[in-house]
């Protein structure tokens, strides 16, 4: 097994690696926060751990120099871990907005959907642009919805996570650009998606726990 010889492609698979560890170190902080509503702590649980799984699969196909073959199997889950991110994203924001019951009724029709988006994908050429445009419906309603929670002042930590939503956004239409840098090491699109990403994940943690400690489910 060798590595990926292109350079940009190495510094994607080490942020998409750290990512999924800060995935994981971010759902350990809310886990400790379950008893106050052990069903939303799931709920986000499931959503960092998922995007920890996608995270992990994009190190190895950016990192590791693969077939096509090889490297087009490896997209399948990993859209699929992706679109059910968003999915329970959504979900937690119902729950946030109408609590448990809508949110319990939301939720096969949310997974329903990514299960849809992950099958429909491949299809039409895989393009990671197909889940930016599919990230950008789902989350811009999970804005506004945070963004009234927070106007009305209903929730601790739903300005944070607004804050969370919006940089995952600017994160998505960075990906879906042309830029590169350089921050020590060479770093294209996908790199810097992968930074404002995990900004936004911090965020959101932050947030998350805001609302889980003072018992607001």
């Amino acid at each position: 097994m060798r590595l990926n010889p292109l350079p940009t492609e190495l510094t994607t698979a080490a942020t998409d690696a750290a990512l999924a560890l800060l995935c994981l170190g971010v759902a350990a902080s809310i886990w400790r926060c379950r008893r106050h509503d052990p069903w939303k702590t799931g709920l986000w649980l499931w959503l960092l751990s998922l995007l920890a799984l996608a995270s992990a699969l994009g190190a190895v196909a950016h990192g590791v120099d693969l077939s096509d073959g090889a490297r087009a199997v490896l997209w399948h889950p990993l859209y699929l871990c992706l679109g059910l991110t968003v999915a329970l994203f959504v979900v937690g924001a119902i729950l946030d907005w109408r609590g448990h019951g809508l949110a319990r009724l939301a939720l096969p029709w949310a997974l329903l959907c990514a299960l849809a988006f992950s099958l429909v994908t491949p299809l039409l050429g895989g393009s990671f642009l197909l889940f930016i445009g599919y990230e950008a419906i789902a989350m811009s309603g999970a804005l506004l919805i945070y963004l009234t929670i927070f106007w009305r002042g209903q929730r601790p930590g739903s300005g944070l996570i607004a804050v969370a939503i919006l940089l995952s956004m600017l994160a998505a239409a960075v990906q879906a650009s042309d830029l590169t840098a350089t921050i020590l090491v060479p770093l294209d699109h996908n790199g810097l998606f992968h930074l404002l990403q995990m900004a936004a994940i911090i965020v959101l943690g932050i947030g998350l726990r805001a609302g889980l400690q003072t018992g607001h489910g």
